[in-house]
């Protein structure tokens, strides 16, 4: 980290493009703006979820190292949805219900993709950084269109079903409210986890990648746009 001020060309190459992307789920938000305090608090806690994340992945792919010889498929499958996804994703809606479920700024079903997509921004703020200091401005390029809009489409599907869950909540629907958050830990971690592995793959998995990619940035961008478009306050 002391690197950091010796290069400030790959810091904004780090950050740039997670910033776009959550200005532009921000300024979709056309009922109600949320606070520049709250959101900032939030990429902040994205920050956390980094660091706690770092800590489950270490112990965990020690855990699996055993498997690697014997079953690789497997050892792949269980490191990448279970070690990996479930981890990140996992701390990621963990900070986010802790900041935001009870806050009183959180009053429309879109906010919920605003603070998920924030709290994963922020995780992949600090991702990129960290790997943008260690293999260069080439590794900015390539993650700047893959990973980081990968994380903020991990944040837009588990926002969708963590706003449902308010709104279900609010309707004092608690058996639905409680699936819908169920779902928006499980959904972002089975994409998360479909990423990395296909990511992952030694050969013949470059265009199976390109089309999961493409496919995962179109359905998250319609969604904002429907989420916003159909907001409504909770």
């Amino acid at each position: 980290m002391l690197l950091f001020g010796f290069n400030p060309v790959l810091i904004a190459a780090a950050i740039i493009p997670a910033l776009a992307l959550l200005l532009y789920v921000y300024r979709s938000d056309r009922l109600e703006k949320e606070s520049p305090q709250l959101i900032k608090s939030l990429v902040l806690a994205g920050v956390t979820a980094t660091l706690l994340a770092t800590v489950t992945e270490r112990l965990g792919s020690d855990l699996l190292s055993g498997l690697y010889r014997s079953n690789p498929t497997l050892w792949r499958a269980l490191t990448y949805f279970l070690i990996v996804g479930l981890s990140e994703e996992g701390f990621k809606y963990l900070v986010l219900y802790r900041r935001t479920w009870r806050s009183p700024e959180f009053n429309c079903q879109y906010d919920g993709v605003v603070y998920a997509v924030s709290v994963s921004l922020g995780f992949a703020l600090w991702e990129n950084i960290g790997y943008v200091m260690m293999y260069g401005f080439g590794t900015a390029l390539v993650r700047a269109v893959t990973a980081v809009p990968g994380h903020a489409c991990f944040g837009v599907f588990m926002g969708v079903w963590y706003g449902a869950a308010r709104r279900m909540e609010n309707l004092d629907d608690r058996p639905w409210s409680l699936g819908c958050r169920i779902v928006s830990v499980l959904l972002p971690t089975l994409l998360h986890g479909t990423y990395d592995y296909i990511a992952s793959t030694d050969t013949g998995s470059e265009w199976t990648f390109i089309v999961f990619v493409l496919c995962l940035f179109a359905a998250a961008w319609l969604t904002v746009r429907r989420m916003s478009a159909k907001d409504r306050c909770i």
